[in-house]
């Protein structure tokens, strides 16, 4: 056997081992996020850049369920799957909404093939860059509250990406829906004040989007890391940033290098 025959398999378990040390490493941060009186928001964003990272997707959309039964867009990894997100609530197809209402996954879909599936969606997703689309409920037992949706290149994930993707998806869930069996505030509830929430936070983008001269994504960076600094909620921070308490300029210093969004 070759030297490089033998190198080939010893780089596969490094690779592996390296996947398993970050898949921990995501589990421990979601637990780690979901303490006393968290931040729903940050969470679901970090759940959606986890995702993202481990399935080598390339973008991310969370839905959930609000008080009435009606999904809506709580976090993406861009303001370009943000907008997809909201084009599939307002055209009513796609994976997301498939996914969430069978209660069941809705993987390795090609977008050239959709079209008849998702005649609105399909073209629109395409025309955005991306080729195959996927979806996971967020349930727990018959009870589902929500669905995550991934954007992809041509590349399909595997069943262990599947059963990573949905383990992420159901831990996420179980975390949701533990504030409830501990005597605090409905899930229902909880879920209205982050969308509550999510409308501040959109302000706030744009207001520093049109007084810093940056796009969305950079906006909710310069909120997030901001938040993080004080060890704030993003609301609060993007409360302060719409009522002018917390001046535009002086988030500029906060923000990460890589690029992310909600």
């Amino acid at each position: 056997m070759t030297s490089q025959e033998t190198e080939q398999p010893r780089r596969t378990e490094q690779a592996k081992a390296t996947e398993r040390q970050d898949l921990a490493r995501t589990f421990v941060e979601l637990a780690d996020t979901m303490v006393a009186d968290f931040d729903l928001l940050d969470f679901l964003h970090v759940l959606t850049e986890r995702t993202v990272a481990l399935l080598d997707a390339d973008a991310a959309g969370l839905m959930l369920s609000d008080q009435r039964g009606h999904l809506r867009v709580l976090a993406s990894t861009s303001e370009q799957s943000r907008l997809l997100e909201l084009f599939e609530l307002q055209n009513a197809e796609g994976p997301c909404l498939e996914s969430f209402h069978s209660g069941e996954q809705v993987v390795n879909v090609e977008l050239v093939e959709a079209h008849q599936r998702w005649p609105m969606f399909a073209p629109e997703a395409s025309a955005a860059g991306f080729e195959s689309v996927h979806a996971l409920p967020l349930r727990l037992r018959g009870t589902v509250i929500g669905a995550i949706n991934l954007f992809c290149g041509a590349e399909r994930l595997s069943p262990e990406d599947v059963a990573v993707g949905q383990a992420l998806a159901d831990v996420a869930t179980i975390g949701l829906l533990s504030q409830r069996s501990e005597g605090s505030k409905e899930i229902a509830e909880t879920l209205q004040e982050a969308l509550n929430s999510r409308i501040v936070v959109e302000q706030a983008k744009g207001l520093l989007a049109e007084t810093l001269g940056i796009d969305m994504d950079k906006g909710f960076n310069l909120i997030r890391a901001h938040a993080h600094l004080l060890g704030s909620k993003l609301t609060k921070v993007a409360s302060g940033v719409v009522d002018g308490s917390i001046p535009a300029w002086s988030l500029r210093n906060d923000a990460p290098s890589a690029a992310s969004s909600t």
